[in-house]
């Protein structure tokens, strides 16, 4: 009885090793295609696309570090925010560095589709005219509010959350893609977030996670629609860089997340060496790679859980009851 019981157990073992290698067979797959991506020559971005490249959000994290990074690869700029100032400073500190060329553009994306928006667009388009605009990174978008309840923030906070994460997305990219639809050649890069693609849910940063999960929806079908034309769509879902955000995790005790936070320099270099490789939805950094396939092992109910407790967490921390019982928002 004993002797069989001994018999069987190493069969038993052998059988969930076997299934566990399968389970995790095209983790390590994509994990290893990903790493050799990685590896490629970047590509001459001026050659392959055009001489100019248009950010939105420029003036700060992950978007100052895209536009410096494409001029030191010898790419003019038009560079898009809403604060003139700031875009001044970034202008000339990007001539200065680099010596390219830039054009400005004030345009505040949370009143696309208002009348003021349709004249600042109006502006985006007559300032891309006649230029050879071979790349457009959609950076610009925004995080707050947060750590809500939907019912508890001003419905006017969503939808200016929606009009810059979803609406100018869109509408900045419909307005650069027929110039390069007629030169036959371009890319445009979408930054989306790994909390709508890695994670299951993202509660009470709900319509957040929701509008990042439109611009890989959309960059994926517009990947399929343009490519024949000559074009490449790419939506990049990075976990946390260390911008502001890294800040927040500091304060709500979530050091360890930090470990896998490139520097937003960091990021934008691998960043724009993936442009024109990989799938439609990607992730540039080696360390997020890495976290995305741990994330994966881990069970859809097991997130939601974390998630959860992390963000009421995360209330408790940057709300006063007053304020969540008044429906104010942190803006």
């Amino acid at each position: 009885m004993v002797s069989s019981q001994r018999q069987e157990s190493p069969a038993w073992f052998v059988s969930a090793a076997i299934l566990g290698a399968f389970y995790m067979l095209p983790f390590l797959i994509r994990l290893l295609a990903r790493l050799a991506l990685c590896l490629r020559r970047p590509k001459d971005l001026r050659r392959r696309y055009g001489a100019w490249a248009v950010v939105t959000g420029p003036t700060s994290g992950i978007g100052r570090s895209m536009a410096l990074e494409l001029a030191r690869r010898g790419l003019n700029l038009v560079l898009v925010d809403l604060n003139a100032a700031n875009l001044r400073e970034i202008s000339e500190t990007i001539g200065s560095l680099h010596g390219v060329q830039t054009r400005t553009v004030v345009f505040d994306l949370s009143l696309v589709s208002t009348p003021q928006g349709d004249e600042a667009m109006a502006r985006l388009r007559e300032a891309v005219a006649g230029l050879d605009v071979g790349v457009l990174v959609n950076n610009a978008g925004v995080a707050t509010p947060g750590s809500r309840y939907l019912h508890e923030a001003d419905a006017e906070a969503w939808v200016s959350m929606i009009r810059v994460n979803l609406w100018a997305v869109t509408e900045v990219t419909a307005a650069v893609l027929p110039g390069m639809v007629a030169r036959g050649r371009g890319a445009v890069v979408s930054m989306g977030s790994a909390s709508s693609e890695a994670i299951p849910s993202f509660p009470l940063y709900t319509i957040y996670a929701s509008t990042k999960r439109y611009v890989a929806q959309l960059s994926r079908s517009l990947y399929v629609e343009y490519r024949s034309k000559g074009i490449d769509v790419q939506c990049q879902a990075p976990f946390y860089v260390a911008t502001q955000m890294a800040a927040t995790l500091k304060e709500t005790g979530r050091v360890t997340l930090l470990l896998i936070a490139p520097t937003p320099d960091a990021y934008a270099r691998a960043a724009v060496r993936w442009i024109g490789h990989g799938p439609p939805l990607c992730v540039p950094n080696v360390g997020h790679q890495l976290f995305w396939c741990l994330v994966a092992a881990v069970p859809d109910p097991v997130h939601d859980w974390l998630r959860l407790r992390d963000h009421l967490h995360h209330r408790q921390l940057f709300y006063s009851p007053l304020s969540v019982a008044g429906g104010t928002s942190r803006r």
